[in-house]
């Protein structure tokens, strides 16, 4: 991303959007070719997005860039991977918790309670292995990925990003209001 060019609410929205996205292609790829149990929509809303990560995606960006920027000693520089590891595990450990009982809450059940059939498991809610997972995506997230969105992020202009932006929005709002209120 140019060094001039702040993350704006529309940009972040965006990333926001792309990981929801990245995340709903995982779990699709992981049930389809890793466990082979067959298609179903692993999000909650009817569009292919799992919102859970994007907002893991942008506590990751709020939380763990000003470290990922930080240049300092040989040893900071050789640590840092594993810190943004155990940063990027532990916030998304916790947003799957938070997000289990939001569901629980709103839907009744949430999505993962297979995880009870992991040796470490709390409730069926979060498990070590995932979170293992979820450290190492993360680490592949901010040092690959986010690089390439910013990148890739800082060509169009401030209008085609509202555009997008609001094109996105409409589309989850229509989607909400038919997950929640139509189906």
């Amino acid at each position: 991303m140019e060094k001039t060019r702040k993350r704006s609410l529309q940009l972040l929205f965006i990333f926001f959007m792309l990981y929801a996205i990245l995340g709903w292609c995982y779990e699709v790829f992981l049930e389809v070719v890793i466990y082979k149990w067959g298609f179903t929509n692993r999000g909650v809303l009817f569009g292919p997005y799992c919102p859970v990560y994007g907002v893991g995606a942008l506590t990751f960006l709020f939380v763990l860039d000003k470290i990922m920027r930080k240049k300092d000693s040989l040893l900071f520089t050789l640590i840092k991977p594993f810190i943004i590891f155990l940063g990027c595990m532990f916030i998304a450990t916790l947003i799957e918790l938070i997000a289990s009982y939001i569901l629980e809450f709103a839907t009744g059940s949430w999505p993962w309670q297979t995880y009870a059939e992991y040796k470490y498991n709390y409730q069926a809610r979060i498990a070590l292995s995932t979170s293992l997972r979820f450290g190492l995506g993360g680490t592949l997230f901010m040092y690959v990925v986010q690089p390439i969105f910013d990148h890739v992020l800082s060509k169009p202009s401030k209008k085609t990003l509202n555009i997008i932006a609001l094109t996105m929005a409409f589309i989850v709002f229509a989607d909400c209001i038919y997950t929640f209120f139509i189906r």
